[in-house]
């Protein structure tokens, strides 16, 4: 078996709260091989979200993080932030829980995927971006992508929302990829629907998944 591209070790997070310390994830350890599927199971509330938004760097000021998590022989916690911002996106990427929220509601689609594209390839062109942002749409199974594009958010059903995120998570080839609970809120059929598409992203692109 290849070395592991992400190796968790005794992670844990706390906030700081008016009552004391509340600690949301304790001494979690894993490792994620490349290609790897890894499911975290736990009820709500037992810090699985918490846990993914530590690894990207996105938790707020009050939490406090301990343990270690070395990507590709790194360690996310130690990294300068310009290292994280930059990895953020392109080598690993987040789908989040609810796509109306994560999803800027005043810019279209496709200016948000072509966004994400081309802060990571700044070589791309907008034209090009646009082409590439239609081309992934079609992919994650979005209908009539050359014109859904040109639309917003709340034009969007959930699962299309969901799909759109998906898209923009695989835009850059990432190596891990975090689905953190894609198909909340989706009714059966379209929850069957998305995970269908993310396993046809994760295979597109080879990333290992959590």
């Amino acid at each position: 078996m290849p070395s592991p591209i992400l190796t968790v070790d005794e992670l844990t997070v706390s906030f700081r709260t008016r009552k004391g310390t509340a600690e949301a994830v304790r001494g979690l350890s894993y490792e994620l091989h490349p290609g790897e599927t890894l499911a975290i199971v736990g009820e709500s509330g037992s810090g699985k979200s918490v846990s993914a938004l530590a690894l990207m760097g996105l938790l707020p000021k009050t939490a406090q993080v301990s343990g270690s998590a070395t990507f590709e022989g790194t360690d996310l916690f130690t990294m300068k932030k310009e290292q994280r911002r930059s990895l953020r996106g392109g080598r690993m990427a987040m789908i989040f829980q609810d796509p109306m929220t994560a999803f800027n509601p005043v810019h279209t689609i496709g200016d948000q995927l072509a966004e994400a594209i081309r802060i990571h390839r700044h070589e791309v062109s907008k034209k090009d971006a646009y082409t590439e942002v239609e081309d992934l749409l079609r992919q994650v199974g979005v209908p009539e992508p050359g014109r859904r594009v040109h639309q917003y958010p709340h034009e969007f059903s959930g699962g299309m929302r969901q799909r759109a995120m998906i898209a923009m998570a695989i835009a850059n080839n990432p190596a891990v990829l975090i689905a953190d609970e894609p198909t909340t809120a989706l009714d059966v059929t379209i929850q069957a629907q998305v995970m269908e598409a993310l396993a046809e992203a994760q295979e597109s692109t080879g990333s290992a998944m959590i």
